[in-house]
Parts: structure tokens; C-alpha cells; sequence
């Protein structure tokens, strides 16, 4: 996979001199009901893949290798953590995908429930660690830079880092505008809600009952599980307060784990203390720049980004 993937850095489009940095021309995305699905195509089928910067793995979609009687090179099984359970998924190798505009073949895919047959493949965390990577959300563009090309580590304003138990990009916010609930939140490009948090944050804080609660289901990466939803008043994210947001929580009595896309069993490293996800309805407003591998983003806005 890693081969491959140093194999893509150096094939993809032409890079541009912008400023002082290295890096590729804009390249058109699709919003999704909230995700961003970038155009692939495997075997010379052309399809999507959905970028999600909370998974541990990069994934194929079992409803499109039924739909095509693909038969792919099998590698071992890995167990895959959703919000609300975990299930045992078989790895593929030596897929042949085309993204960017190279063909390189990917290793470790995971077998995974995406959705309709014409989502090819999952994004996440394989391929991300590679680049620093810049999402235009209001203008539906994305790119990337050459590693050691920018220094996010001075431009950063938000508290993000690499969590130590999961491998996940975790990012502080400050919830309703108090300063008193400063929780560390995974960025989750793959959730389509705004935050989903713990349901003892929310409870604690008596939301559910001060802002009106509506009761319905959602679906995670293997189950559908009930939830209730609300919306916040107000949160701070890095330099910018975001109003009116959806928030979504476990059901009561709910099982559920937010802090970990994929799981092989073996990791014993004790990380933050995760309370929630935060996805598309407070990213839409923003232009992030994000540096995955160090733990490090910038947050503007299209006309000063």
C-alpha cells in the first residue's frame, strides 16, 4: 500500500507553483448528503469514493464487487468499529483504482457496507497520512500539498492533534459559547451530521431537556442504532463561533464508541478522553487545511484562506 502510494505522489497533476508552496490544481468533489465523494474508477469502471478523515482504513464497497462479481486477491481480516458495533471485515489486495488521474493499485481494502454499488471505495487514513490536504467545503473543491511544503505547525488555529489510543485527527471545541465544556471531538469528514457526542456530556449539561430533543435512527459503519437530536445554540470552532447545531446522541440505554473507526484488537495505549464527532454541518462553512500525519490544521474561510 505505502509503495503505491509514494508511486501516486509522484504521478499526480502537474504541480503548480502556488506561492511558495508545492501543489496539485484544484480538484472538483461532490457533496453527498454530506459526504465528499471524489471521482475513482476500478477495473475501468467509473464510480466514487467517499473521503473520510475519521476512518482508520481505506475500504471497498462490498455492494459494488457483488454488483460486478469481482473477485479480488484476499489478504487477512480486520475488525472494523463503527459508532455502534464492531464486526470482523476481510482485507483485498491489489486493486487496481484509478484516483487523481494515476492507476495504482491498492492493497488492504477493507470489505465494508458503503451504500449504493456506485461508492467504490472508502478514504481514510491510508491515504491521507501521505499529504497535507486543503477541503474548500463552500466552494466543493479539494487539493493537496507536498508534504514538508507548508508548515501548519505555526498556521495552526485549533487544538488538534493525532490521538494516541486510535490513530484518529482530534480537534478541541468549546461547546455553547460558556468555556466550560472544551471536549477533544474526532474530525469525521465521514459524519454527515454536525456533532454527535457521548450521551453523559449531554446529560450533564441537561440539553436534551433545555433545547428539545427529537427522538428517530441513524445509521454507523455496521448497525443502525436509535438516537435523539437537538440543536445547539452555539460552538466554538478554532477562531470562529458556529450557531444552531445539530447535534445527535446515543439513545438512552444505547451502546456505543466514538473514539475509533477500526480496531485490530492488540493496541493497549490509553488516548484522550474522546466525547463526540464532529462532521459536515459545522465543516461546511470552512476552508481546512490539514496536516493528518503531524496532527496539525488551519481553519478560514474561502475569501481569507
Amino acid at each position: 500500500m505505502y509503495a503505491s502510494l509514494r508511486q501516486l505522489a509522484g504521478m499526480l497533476c502537474l504541480i503548480a507553483s502556488f506561492n511558495t508552496f508545492a501543489v496539485t490544481q484544484w480538484v472538483d468533489f461532490e457533496l453527498i448528503n454530506g459526504h465528499i465523494n471524489l471521482p475513482v474508477s476500478i477495473n475501468g469502471i467509473a464510480g466514487r469514493a467517499i473521503l473520510d478523515s475519521g476512518a482508520q482504513v481505506n475500504a471497498i464497497n462490498t455492494s459494488f464487487i457483488n454488483r460486478h462479481g469481482f473477485e479480488f486477491d484476499k489478504g487477512g481480516k480486520i475488525n472494523i468499529q463503527g459508532v455502534f458495533s464492531t464486526e470482523k471485515r476481510q482485507l483485498y489486495n491489489n486493486v487496481p483504482v484509478t484516483l487523481f488521474g494515476a492507476t495504482i493499485e491498492f492493497d488492504q481494502l477493507a470489505s465494508l457496507r458503503i451504500g449504493h454499488h456506485e461508492v467504490q471505495l472508502l478514504l481514510g487514513a491510508g491515504l491521507l497520512d501521505k499529504f497535507i490536504f486543503q477541503i474548500d467545503y463552500p466552494n466543493s473543491r479539494m487539493r493537496l500539498f507536498e508534504r514538508g511544503s507548508v508548515d501548519l505547525a505555526k498556521l495552526e488555529n485549533i487544538p488538534m492533534q493525532i490521538d494516541r489510543g486510535t490513530g484518529q485527527p482530534i480537534v478541541r471545541v468549546e461547546l455553547n459559547g460558556d468555556g466550560d465544556e472544551n471536549p477533544w471531538l474526532v474530525l469525521d469528514t465521514g459524519n454527515a451530521g454536525g456533532l454527535f457526542l457521548k450521551r453523559m456530556l449531554v446529560t450533564d449539561n441537561n440539553w436534551l431537556e433545555l433545547y428539545g430533543s427529537q427522538s428517530g435512527v441513524t445509521g454507523g459503519a455496521n448497525s443502525i442504532a436509535l438516537v435523539d437530536s437537538f440543536r445547539l445554540p452555539k460552538m466554538k470552532f478554532g477562531p470562529y463561533t458556529v450557531e444552531n447545531v445539530l447535534v445527535t446522541v446515543p439513545g438512552e440505554g444505547q451502546t456505543e464508541s466514538v473514539s475509533g473507526r477500526s480496531n485490530s484488537g492488540g493496541s493497549r495505549i490509553k488516548g484522550k478522553n474522546i466525547k463526540g464527532l464532529v462532521g459536515y454541518d459545522v465543516l461546511k462553512h470552512f476552508v481546512l487545511t490539514i496536516d493528518y500525519k503531524s496532527g496539525h490544521m488551519h481553519i478560514g474561510l474561502p475569501e481569507d484562506s
